[in-house]
């Protein structure tokens, strides 16, 4: 196991010290590329900055305003078909919104059920094999200009809806 952290500590600086040797093999002016690239992501940081503050806004309404518990009291016979306990509904909404957020819900749930609970590792699975969706989206298809996502949005929360009830699923065959 110490032999795995001392390669975990080497691997960084040697890759970087191959594109660098590699880059001035290949006579590619590596300074210059590199203050190039760093410059785009600047500018990408800044085109892409208006998107998450309004998702952060919107994800913070949503935890303060109370919405997040009326809508995961809406939706509880829902998740009690799917088979979602309805204890970690909210965690299952703000999943696809905020990453930090539905790291606190599920701080939140160990806090309360324990994480070797059912519902601790159902929250685990679920918070681990889903994606933060809106996130992504706002991110990736902000840096490259796409303004219509079309199918994304559906498709990608119809995968985070398989997730959600696969870790169920994962959690009763493996633990129970």
């Amino acid at each position: 196991m110490k032999s795995l952290a001392e390669f975990g500590v080497v691997i960084v600086p040697a890759t970087v010290f191959f594109i660098i040797v590699f880059g001035f093999v290949r006579k590619v002016p590596v300074f210059d590329t590199f203050v190039m690239g760093a410059k785009e992501g600047a500018i990408s940081c800044f085109e892409v900055l208006p998107s998450l503050v309004g998702l952060m806004l919107a994800v913070n309404m949503l935890s303060a305003s109370g919405a997040l518990d009326l809508l995961s009291s809406f939706l509880k016979p829902m998740a009690e078909l799917l088979g979602l306990p309805s204890e970690v509904m909210p965690l299952a909404m703000m999943r696809p919104v905020s990453g930090s957020g539905s790291n606190a819900l599920l701080l939140q749930l160990f806090e309360t059920y324990g994480p070797d609970s059912f519902i601790g590792r159902v929250a685990s699975v679920m918070n681990g094999s889903t994606e933060t969706t809106f996130y992504a989206i706002a991110v990736y298809f902000g840096a490259v200009g796409i303004k219509k996502t079309r199918h994304t949005i559906p498709a990608a929360l119809t995968a985070d809806l398989a997730g959600y009830v696969a870790s169920v699923w994962a959690v009763r065959i493996l633990f129970l």
